[in-house]
């Protein structure tokens, strides 16, 4: 007697476009200055035809854009392509298993850690379509309130007020200031928003890994004058947990970090220690959505706000407004205050501020089919692989 048997979808197509595009406006910081954009963006295919898209990080040094869009395509892709998806949790964890060898003999673990989150992004896109749901309730969410968020990346010194008007015009409500370029400078920045600030805006600052303990400790007393949120990376997010101690005793405002962390386990350290009261992964840098959902959730569940990381492509945008919907809490989405075209000439109008918010897209998965056409004399990379 024969029995039916139901086809299960396996992964059958990875494709990969890298994008470049100059600026008119280098993004300062206090590690280096970015004078092009860059952007991975993933495609993925099922056996029954089903799509999906991700993003992979690639902000700086962008030179590493092609890199990793290779390392997908030549190292993570053949470790997926055949398998199931019914569970793309499962198959993220295999695969992050199985590149740890590889991180540690190459010494390149962002990059691996980076093309799997991409890949991750993609499918998890792929089976909110299939299943007829708008990503963020796909993975757990319940609320569909628009979600608040911040202007970002905004450029040192005079140009910081300007921007942060720009901004204001546009509909934000809440700026992150980046600093570390010395005391004068970093002043020149904040005074001007400072004292700009309506009563219902916020401040926040971020130091982008630039000080050691000495530095922390001759800047954290005038930075008190300033009505901030949070301080972001004041220190290397690898200093040991001593130095941390130290900043968070010298500062009224709660610390923020997350998107130079990897992994689990070093996450729910950086939760249990108590010392950051904003927790900011970046779902194209580490963990997709597979390992960042636990990681927002652990972060509430331990009194702190779940805040992803982002300053990159629109698709990775996306994919962190669905995850802090998703998650809920009092967080907010990280938007970048640059002009950058593949943000910009892929989500069109479907991203608009009003006060200080972002209404969730509608329909299926990520809410967008994205058209790529438009960017195709920016492409620097194409590749796919197939089962």
């Amino acid at each position: 007697m024969s029995q039916s048997t139901t086809s299960v979808a396996t992964l059958a197509r990875i494709e990969a476009d890298v994008f470049r595009t100059p600026i008119e406006e280098p993004v300062r910081t206090s590690f280096g200055t970015m004078t092009e954009r860059a952007a991975v963006f993933v495609r993925v295919e099922d056996s029954d035809g089903a799509r999906g898209w991700g993003e992979i990080w690639c902000n700086f040094p962008n030179a590493a854009a092609e890199h990793r869009a290779l390392l997908l395509a030549d190292i993570v892709a053949p470790r997926a392509l055949g398998k199931s998806l019914d569970d793309p949790v499962a198959l993220w964890t295999e695969i992050d298993r199985a590149l740890h060898v590889l991180r540690l003999q190459s010494g390149d673990a962002g990059a691996f850690s980076a093309a799997a989150a991409g890949l991750d992004l993609a499918i998890h896109d792929l089976r909110a379509r299939k299943r007829g749901l708008p990503l963020w309730r796909a993975l757990g969410g319940r609320d569909e309130q628009p979600v608040p968020v911040y202007a970002s990346g905004i450029n040192p010194g005079k140009a910081a007020f300007r921007t942060v008007e720009h901004m204001r015009a546009e509909g934000h409500r809440a700026f992150k200031l980046k600093i570390g370029f010395g005391e004068d400078t970093d002043l020149g920045s904040l005074k001007p928003v400072a004292e700009s600030l309506a009563s219902d805006e916020r401040l926040m600052v971020d130091v982008n890994q630039a000080w050691d303990l000495r530095a922390a400790n001759a800047t954290l007393p005038w930075l008190a004058d300033f009505p901030l949120v949070w301080i972001e990376e004041p220190l290397m997010a690898d200093r040991p947990l001593a130095e941390w101690t130290q900043v968070a005793a010298m500062t009224r405002a709660p610390l923020a970090g997350g998107e130079n962390v990897r992994g689990a386990g070093a996450f729910q350290a950086m939760i249990d220690s108590g010392l950051f009261g904003f927790i900011q992964p970046d779902v194209a840098k580490w963990g997709g959505h597979s390992g960042c959902l636990p990681v927002a959730r652990a972060a509430l569940a331990a009194g702190r706000t779940f805040c992803p990381h982002y300053l990159g492509g629109a698709i990775g945008l996306l994919h962190s407004l669905h995850l802090l919907a998703a998650v809920g809490g009092p967080g907010l989405l990280e938007v970048d205050a640059n002009a950058n075209p593949l943000r910009e000439g892929v989500l069109q109008d479907l991203m608009a501020i009003t006060d200080g918010c972002v209404s969730l897209p509608g329909g299926q998965g990520l809410g967008l089919e994205p058209d790529l056409k438009p960017l195709a004399n920016l492409r620097s990379l194409h590749i796919e692989r197939h089962a």
